[in-house]
């Protein structure tokens, strides 16, 4: 799954600074199979929760299972969101030209904490888990390069600017849920929340 999402903010992002409606279509496709997929890990969590009784380890197993399915379901509808906003504005194009370096890099960024995330989570291992704030650094910075230029003067236009900051936010959302994964790793190994981990619900 998280290959899956890989998958998908990168062919959004060709859709997104190309123009490419194949690679929006292929995007819609990812993100209803991995909604498919997901409602597949949850069958059979609750399956395990009520026929298996399930303690301790085999317990925590089971929680983060549904909690990292839910955070990948979400960076493929993140991936979505991407994609459609290429899609409301073809054939032209949601990206100014002078802002395609900053979204290349975002996608790149993406793509590699969701390849990063699946690695950790192949691993167990807590220490590399802790390294994809690294990543999710590089966002938020990008992210901040993104806002700068678009409080100053910015020559676009009032909807293109709502095009650029939610784009950005859906980027910077999509590393957020990889990043949760990354926390649900140190859970599984450790037993314990780390302190800056969202809620799990």
């Amino acid at each position: 799954m998280t290959m899956m999402s890989a998958d998908a903010i990168e062919k959004a992002t060709t859709a997104l600074l190309e123009r490419d409606l194949r690679a929006a279509t292929a995007v819609r496709e990812i993100d209803e199979k991995l909604e498919r997929t997901s409602r597949e890990v949850d069958r059979r969590t609750y399956q395990s929760l009520a026929l298996q009784a399930p303690v301790a380890r085999d317990l925590r197993e089971l929680v983060s299972a549904m909690k990292i399915g839910a955070d990948i379901r979400r960076m493929g509808s993140l991936a979505h969101h991407i994609a459609k906003a290429a899609e409301r504005r073809y054939p032209g194009g949601s990206v100014p030209e002078d802002l395609v370096p900053i979204f290349s890099k975002m996608g790149a960024v993406a793509a590699r904490i969701a390849i990063g995330a699946g690695a950790t989570l192949d691993a167990r291992d807590a220490f590399d888990a802790g390294r994809l704030a690294i990543d999710d650094d590089a966002m938020d910075g990008l992210r901040r390069v993104l806002f700068r230029r678009l409080l100053s003067d910015w020559p676009h236009g009032v909807e293109s600017a709502i095009d650029v900051a939610l784009v950005g936010r859906y980027y910077e959302r999509f590393a957020d849920h990889a990043v949760a994964i990354a926390q649900m790793v140190v859970y599984l190994v450790t037993g314990r929340v780390p302190e800056n981990a969202e809620p799990l619900r």
